[in-house]
């Protein structure tokens, strides 16, 4: 649908220009839109796909608005994602457009691969504060040489599982079920016999220079 009172995403006057110089340089430019979707997260916040496409393949539901003389498409699962967000250049490292999204991902967005129940639990008991510890004196140190971090995202109190976020230089690396399997399982059930499984729900694909590649 077309939303003449576009309230979801606004542009700056300096990042409003830079998309409409570079939509000029698109053949054919005429009937494109700058499509704006929500792919996922990244760190605290959400990953995004900015690109130019045809308005009328906007996909069902999707909302379609104006800013000045910009046409924009934000499909309908990221609408919610996105309202209030803005669009701006930002200067630093090169410049470049940067969109500023007062929204954050729930913790279910951030640990897709964690059941919402388990997330719910925290890490405030006895069991997952030891695996904490077991982390920050023993796994980080040695992994952080090249730029790794693992983090205890959930503890399954009655299964006695752990489940375990890797950032910086162990996303998206090739050697990560490496990592996991025979340094951060390892040191965790060595310190902590109880624990029956340590499972990694990094997601891999978005990390820099990902090993792992989305099929589509």
């Amino acid at each position: 649908m077309t939303d003449s009172t576009f309230d979801v995403l606004s542009l700056t006057d300096e990042a409003r220009n830079i998309v409409l110089d570079a939509m000029a340089g698109e053949q054919p430019n005429e009937g494109l839109g700058l499509f704006i979707e929500v792919t996922g997260t990244q760190g605290n916040g959400y990953a995004y796909d900015l690109y130019f496409s045809d308005v009328a393949d906007a996909p069902e539901g999707a909302v379609i608005g104006r800013d000045g003389d910009v046409t924009i498409v934000i499909p309908a699962a990221s609408i919610d994602r996105l309202k209030g967000s803005r669009l701006e250049f930002a200067s630093a490292g090169g410049g470049g457009l940067v969109l500023v999204n007062p929204n954050h991902p729930t913790p279910q967005e951030m640990n897709p691969g964690v059941p919402a129940e388990i997330l719910a639990l925290g890490i405030e008991s006895e069991l997952a504060r030891r695996a904490v510890a077991v982390l920050d004196e023993q796994v980080n140190p040695s992994i952080a040489s090249h730029g790794g971090r693992a983090d205890l995202v959930a503890l399954d109190t009655e299964s006695n599982v752990a489940y375990i976020k890797m950032s910086g230089g162990c996303q998206g690396c090739s050697m990560s079920r490496l990592t996991l399997t025979q340094g951060i399982e390892t040191a965790l059930r060595d310190a902590i016999p109880e624990l029956t499984d340590v499972r990694d729900v990094t997601d891999h694909a978005s990390g820099v220079n990902p090993f792992y590649a989305d099929a589509h």
